[in-house]
């Protein structure tokens, strides 16, 4: 079985990210990295990101932070996590950007893995 690359990014589910976004960059110092309006807001934390995401662009989660695994394939992935108690509860494709499963684990927490669009063979 293969682990997680890396942790891609955690994030943090916002009521008024604008606003968190806020003391995000001026009491801790965050660098913004990438921003869609105040739907997802995103700073460069060492290898990783930490973001603000919106209740809609957070489903399923509604709140609380969000782990987000970098993995290579979802093959796989559903047994696994069936197996050890938890739920696969959807998958997104964001194109470009590649595409993100959803779970849930036992105790009920979202947590997420993210693979890299393939990139075409030249």
């Amino acid at each position: 079985m293969d682990s997680p690359k890396r942790l891609q990014n955690v994030f943090v589910v916002a009521e008024r990210p604008a606003e968190l976004n806020n003391f995000y960059e001026s009491a801790l110092g965050l660098q913004l990295k990438f921003r869609d309006k105040d739907r997802w807001i995103q700073y460069g934390v060492g290898g990783s990101n930490v973001a603000l995401a919106c209740r809609e662009e957070a489903v399923p989660a509604t709140s609380g932070v969000v782990m987000v695994f970098e993995v290579d394939d979802f093959t796989a992935v559903a047994e696994r996590v069936a197996a050890s108690g938890g739920e696969v509860l959807g998958m997104r494709d964001m194109g470009s950007h590649g595409a993100v499963m959803s779970l849930r684990d036992p105790e009920g927490n979202i947590v997420q893995l993210f693979k890299r669009q393939a990139t075409p063979a030249s």
